[in-house]
């Protein structure tokens, strides 16, 4: 994409009251935004017509979050949000299977995030004993994808 378009682009930004602008050509696309893309967006309150959850009585029984279905051992979490695959195509085999030995910086998953595929690396050799992810699944930050024993 031409530079001239790219300055264009951005004055037409700033002469505007929209936030972003988003142009795609052909194969190629750009992004001009108002905000920064360090900064957080904010965090819209849900509308009054929606009530809130009522919390538990106080003496009634919490429910443990999903983590207690998770083994004990190594969790290998996922360092992005993103889109879980366990191989590295569709046709291709799984980099692991629960029972597989892995060292140190092998390849165990990718996480697509932003049409980048990010390969995910085991922080410790072992054995998987638990996958907690199929494929396709999204992924969260700090979400638990493995357990290496």
């Amino acid at each position: 994409m031409d530079i001239r378009k790219v300055k264009k682009l951005i004055e037409l930004l700033e002469n505007s009251q929209l936030a972003e602008i988003e142009i795609k050509e052909g194969e190629e696309a750009i992004r001009i935004s108002r905000m920064s893309s360090a900064a957080p967006a904010p965090v819209l309150a849900a509308p009054a017509s929606i009530p809130a959850p009522a919390a538990p009585p106080a003496d009634s029984p919490v429910d443990e979050p999903a983590k207690s279905s998770i083994p004990e051992g190594h969790a290998v979490t996922s360092p992005m949000v993103g889109t879980f695959y366990s191989s590295p195509s569709p046709e291709a085999k799984n980099f692991c299977e629960i029972g597989s030995k892995v060292k140190v910086g092998e390849t165990i998953c990718i996480i697509e995030a932003m049409k980048i595929f990010n390969e995910i690396e085991a922080d410790k050799a072992g054995t998987v004993i638990a996958i907690l992810k199929e494929n396709g699944d999204p992924t969260e930050f700090g979400e638990t994808l493995f357990v290496i024993e």
